[in-house]
């Protein structure tokens, strides 16, 4: 009996524990956006940042948004990778285009996990997880109570 007390006992305990050296976060939607990332080899390829936008309720991450733009504030859609309108390496293109389409799956990972520390990377898309990673980052420290 004292055995099972205590191991109750401790459950308890560690239960508390986690649950005070967890943040809390205020409902509401925040917006946060990475560092710009500029490569350096001087390629202009892949130069750009992240933008987040979170929506928390009842403490828990709802909703996410997260969208890449080029250092003039394109956003990179469908025409990322493309060289005045057209498709000239096609590689390259698909290669953009992964990258933008990564963002989307971070986005769904956060919400589906609620904890940034459970959404993996994709291969190809490293600078987009790391420029979502500090975003998300940003966004909760807004919304920490």
């Amino acid at each position: 009996m004292k055995k099972l007390l205590l191991i109750l006992l401790t459950a308890a305990l560690s239960a508390t524990v986690t649950a005070c050296g967890s943040a809390s976060y205020k409902d509401g939607t925040y917006t946060a956006k990475s560092a710009e990332y500029i490569n350096e080899d001087g390629d202009e390829a892949g130069n750009g940042y992240g933008e987040v936008k979170l929506t928390i309720k009842d403490g828990d991450i709802t909703e996410c948004e997260f969208k890449t733009y080029e250092l003039d504030g394109t956003l990179k859609d469908e025409n990322y990778g493309k060289e005045n309108g057209e498709v000239k390496n096609k590689d390259f293109y698909n290669k953009a285009q992964k990258a933008r389409a990564a963002c989307d799956n971070y986005a769904q990972q956060l919400v589906a996990k609620d904890s940034l520390d459970d959404v993996d990377a994709i291969t190809g898309a490293t600078v987009n997880y790391n420029e979502f990673k500090e975003a998300v980052t940003a966004a909760l420290k807004q919304a920490e109570e």
